[in-house]
């Protein structure tokens, strides 16, 4: 793709995000690598600075089978999180506002105290800078029409960011198994899915090393005090205003969340 091709695409992202509306596949339209695709969500992000978002940490997605499984995608993506995708433990998330067709994911998120620049960080690397490890929502949404995403639409699109929450528990990283704690996801009073810490790639941290190397070798670290959100540990759920959930995480806490 051409620079203007990109811009454009990424300026259609965007506007698809401000009016709630969603687009055609990228992947129907245009011949676009993942890297064409890292440059239109680099566009769309710019879009989101100048309109007052900051920058506060990022994502990686696709990174559990069942999520790989569900979306046809077969390998992690990421995306950057902003001030205004932030909600606190027991704050209503106005879904029915902001997003287009959410699904709810129970995570595991990572505060860093020190700044990590790849390539060449260890799973060592990653524990030594983590402040805290603490339970979450991530709820996704896509502006492509009904989800119909390859790698490169979901990577372009900002890794399907929408919003998140942070439970009101942290604890240090060193104090819980990250690969075997488990996870349990209620909606409106029903467990519907379990997981375990090893559903993403082996462990939440391997996804955080990842990501450290992969945006390492474009010289963007990770920040002190960014929150890094490293990938659902159980199927995707569609939400809608009304629905009630709680994600509980073994040895960690647990964070709800309650829809409008």
């Amino acid at each position: 793709m051409d620079k203007q091709q990109i811009s454009a695409c990424g300026d259609e992202l965007y506007a698809a995000m401000v009016e709630g509306k969603t687009v055609a596949p990228l992947t129907q339209r245009y011949e676009l690598s993942i890297d064409d695709a890292y440059h239109i969500s680099l566009q769309m992000l710019e879009r989101r600075i100048a309109a007052g978002a900051r920058v506060i940490g990022k994502k990686i997605g696709v990174t559990s089978k069942a999520v790989q499984a569900m979306l046809n995608v077969h390998q992690p993506d990421f995306g950057y999180l902003t001030h205004d995708m932030a909600y606190s433990q027991g704050e209503e998330m106005p879904i029915s506002a902001k997003l287009i067709q959410p699904k709810a994911e129970g995570e595991i998120a990572f505060i860093l105290k020190k700044d990590l620049l790849g390539p060449g960080i260890t799973n060592a690397d990653v524990l030594a800078a983590t402040d805290c490890v603490m339970p979450c929502f991530e709820v996704v949404d896509s502006r492509i029409e009904n989800w119909q995403i390859k790698i490169q639409d979901t990577v372009a699109d900002n890794a399907s960011c929408g919003l998140f929450v942070l439970g009101d528990s942290a604890v240090s990283p060193g104090k819980v198994d990250l690969s075997t704690c488990g996870m349990v996801v209620e909606k409106n009073g029903q467990i519907i899915s379990t997981g375990a810490g090893a559903a993403a790639l082996g462990s939440p941290v391997n996804c955080v090393t990842w990501l450290a190397n992969t945006l390492g070798t474009f010289g963007i670290p990770l920040k002190a005090g960014e929150v890094i959100l490293s990938g659902s540990l159980v199927p995707l759920e569609p939400v809608q205003a009304g629905d009630f959930m709680t994600v509980s995480i073994g040895g960690i806490g647990s964070a709800s969340v309650r829809f409008t």
